[in-house]
Order: C-alpha cells, then structure tokens, then sequence
C-alpha cells in the first residue's frame, strides 16, 4: 500500500501535475468522508481515468460513494465501478 502523497509524486513522474488547490480538495475530501488512504487513491485515480482531469465534485462523489459502501481493496473498488457502469 502506499501513502496519498507516494501516489501523487508516482502522477508526477509520469507527467501529471495537480495543482496545489486540488491537493487541498484531496485533503479535505479525505477528512470529510472519512476515507482511508487507500479509497482516496482510488476515487483519484479513476477521477483521472473518467475525466480526464482532476474534478473536485467527481472526486468527492467517488470518496463518498466508496467509503459509504466500505470498499477496502482494489478489487472491491473496482467491482464497484462495474456496477456502476464506469468501467
């Protein structure tokens, strides 16, 4: 497992910059919500992969709907947006 901000720089090195006001929204999203750090990789990374880009209201849906339905690993996260159509 690794920590939010070893995900974030692991975005970096691959080109992906977030701006320090989306790094804020991250924070705060987590700290509403509750989330592990775990779900808010998650909820970032399929962010990116749906949007294209960092939404913060996408984002905070994601962590919410996640953590509401205590999802804990990949593979549930991933389940999860199966049924939900995203994938």
């Amino acid at each position: 497992m690794r920590t939010i901000e070893e995900y974030l720089l692991y975005l970096e090195e691959k080109g992906f910059h977030l701006r320090e006001d989306a790094r804020g929204f991250i924070a705060f999203g987590q700290q509403y919500a509750g989330a592990s750090e775990e779900v808010v990789i998650y909820a970032i990374e399929w962010t990116l992969k749906m949007q294209r880009e960092f939404d913060g209201s996408f984002f905070m849906s994601l962590v919410e709907s996640l953590t509401a339905e205590k999802i804990q690993t990949r593979r549930q996260a991933t389940m999860f947006f199966e049924q939900k159509g995203m994938i």
